[in-house]
């Protein structure tokens, strides 16, 4: 991991225990083997993780649930083998409410590229046994990451977790934000929380540190989210949904005035991140910078970015670009898309993030982030919902036969003037002007509403001449863009991850299932840059890299309603990147 904050200097400020440095949410605190405080009675109810893996070291977590509210002593170990017999470090520390006894543990002096097995213990009491593993030093044939994101308690089960763990094969999973959401209960995606046992805690929607932690614990008491939290180290980071929708650096869609001052809300949701999270705090007492890299030898370094809190600018918002009779203003919005001043990363992390790009010697650069890159634009009809995907697509066709016919185009077959007589009438001059809406962005949540930093990082990228995967949650569904400048030279791909439980546009659109092959292609069809999406299923992306190219392949499960589930595997799609030509190859 590399930061403006060095490693080194990192280093000398965690306390020197055996093999590890001690941390909390944060501060880094002094290793108790010398402490003599008796043990307190305590249990291990929300399982282990671990995080941040670096050639060296790796964070390791759990949370002791005490029988009395007092400070307790943790021990914990880490082994080459299952069993402990061949122990490599080991330690002690302290928690206690104030960090909401979690425990977080810097496991230091480890070997590159290895598997070591964690776990914990409060006097006699032992938590799982986790497995985690550092990261690759020199030349590296292959790396494996699964990529995930959107993760609705209410929605239903962890299932897409529950996927993953059956694999034995990852080098790491990347969570690209919205861990938990804060919505209260009946809320976003609940409809059929109360019959799945899965009505959130607490009831009301999040807005202070109890309330955050509450929602974590809960969470963290999932079967499927502690197996697969035990099985491989994570590297995550935060969306909106860990503060509230939509948010940006001073406000947030879902909060108003009469939920108290965003800023403090904010910051009670970055400690309880920062306390439930297996993240290393790149600075001693720093709750709010995420930004940071992770090197894989020569093959990758991954950059992760915090799109979100740190210095994004509000989003537009369509309706202050439409007059009092409908009208829109198409030259307004592009001003305000090209807008020079209007960021999401801010000047910092931007500067930051070319610096790593530049100086990575690595085949590939790898950006882990939130939000879709590719230019989204749909056309205007459908992105306001005034039109059904089917419907612009079947109108669509039907006007392109009407234009053929008026211009006495001779190649028209008779079948097709025999179908443009029967439907004619279906071309009313409302839906002829609806036609002729341009296509724009469907989200500004997106990069799409940040045109101009995306076009700088897009030049970065461009000039530098580095192989580039961007990588994005956020919006529920599957997709695979080329990522082009404005004068349309690629640059660069982005692959997107499904949702674990969250709806996607399936549901925003109200897409009819039995039909989603159709929508699929014409969604595919209407996005010059889109290669690939799926619309409908909830899943997971697995990244597997080498030398010579960067795979993408989407898994499926076919239900969150039910612990009782499988692979889709007819939905398993798989697409790629070869090194030096940055365009998306899906295979049939």
């Amino acid at each position: 991991m590399t930061h403006s904050f060095s490693r080194r200097r990192f280093l000398a400020l965690s306390a020197k225990g055996i093999g590890a440095a001690v941390i909390s949410y944060g501060l880094m605190g002094c290793n108790s083997n010398d402490d003599d405080t008796d043990t307190v009675a305590a249990t291990f109810k929300h399982g282990v993780a671990s995080g941040d893996p670096l050639s060296d070291a790796v964070i390791l977590w759990t949370r002791v649930t005490p029988v009395t509210d007092a400070q307790v002593k943790v021990s914990w170990q880490v082994a080459t083998d299952a069993a402990f017999s061949q122990l490599v470090t080991n330690g002690e520390t302290l928690t206690d409410a104030s960090r909401d006894y979690t425990v977080k543990v810097d496991a230091v002096g480890l070997k590159p590229g290895t598997r070591y097995y964690y776990r914990f213990a409060v006097g006699n009491v032992q938590s799982s046994v986790g497995i985690t593993k550092t990261l690759p030093q020199g030349q590296v044939a292959s790396v494996k990451l699964a990529v995930m994101s959107c993760s609705n308690y209410p929605a239903g089960y962890f299932n897409v977790f529950a996927l993953a763990a059956e694999r034995d094969d990852l080098d790491a999973l990347l969570h690209l934000g919205d861990y938990i959401y804060e919505y209260g209960r009946g809320q976003y995606a609940s409809e059929h929380a109360a019959e799945l046992g899965r009505e959130v805690l607490p009831a009301n929607e999040l807005l202070t540190l109890s309330d955050y932690r509450t929602r974590y614990a809960q969470y963290r008491s999932d079967a499927s989210l502690q197996k697969i939290h035990a099985k491989v180290p994570f590297i995550t980071i935060w969306d909106d949904h860990e503060v509230a929708n939509d948010a940006w650096k001073d406000g947030a869609e879902n909060h108003n005035d009469g939920e108290g001052d965003f800023e403090l809300r904010k910051e009670a949701a970055m400690q309880a991140y920062f306390e439930w999270l297996p993240i290393r705090p790149w600075q001693a007492g720093d709750n709010q910078d995420i930004y940071r890299s992770f090197s894989f030898g020569d093959l990758l370094d991954l950059h992760m970015l915090d799109t979100r809190l740190l210095a994004r600018d509000k989003q537009l918002d369509y309706a202050d670009y439409l007059d009092a009779n409908g009208n829109f203003d198409q030259a307004g919005l592009m001003a305000a898309l090209t807008d020079s001043s209007r960021t999401m990363l801010g000047q910092t992390q931007l500067a930051w993030l070319q610096q790593q790009l530049q100086t990575s010697t690595a085949t590939w650069q790898v950006i882990g982030q939130q939000v879709l890159m590719g230019r989204m634009l749909l056309p205007a009809a459908v992105a306001t919902q005034q039109m059904s995907i089917s419907d612009y697509a079947e109108l669509g066709q039907l006007a392109q036969l009407a234009a053929r016919a008026q211009a006495g185009d001779p190649t028209l077959t008779q079948a097709e003037l025999d179908y443009l007589l029967a439907n004619q009438a279906r071309l009313t001059p409302e839906v002829l002007a609806l036609l002729q809406l341009p296509n724009i962005p469907y989200n500004l949540d997106a990069w799409d509403g940040y045109g101009y930093e995306r076009e700088v990082l897009l030049q970065t990228i461009r000039t530098l001449g580095k192989n580039t995967v961007v990588l994005a949650g956020d919006t529920h569904n599957a997709w695979a863009n080329n990522l082009k400048d404005q004068d349309g030279n690629a640059v660069a791909v982005e692959f997107a991850t499904s949702s674990v439980t969250s709806p996607g546009m399936e549901d925003y659109l109200a897409l009819d299932p039995s039909q989603i092959d159709s929508y699929e292609q014409a969604v595919v069809s209407m996005v010059t840059d889109l290669q690939y999406t799926n619309l409908l299923q909830r899943g997971y992306l697995l990244l597997e890299l080498t030398a010579e190219r960067a795979d993408a392949t989407w898994y499926f499960v076919d239900t969150i309603l039910s612990n009782s589930f499988a692979e889709l595997s007819a939905r398993r799609r798989q697409g790629y990147m070869l090194a030096g030509t940055p365009t998306v190859v899906m295979i049939p």
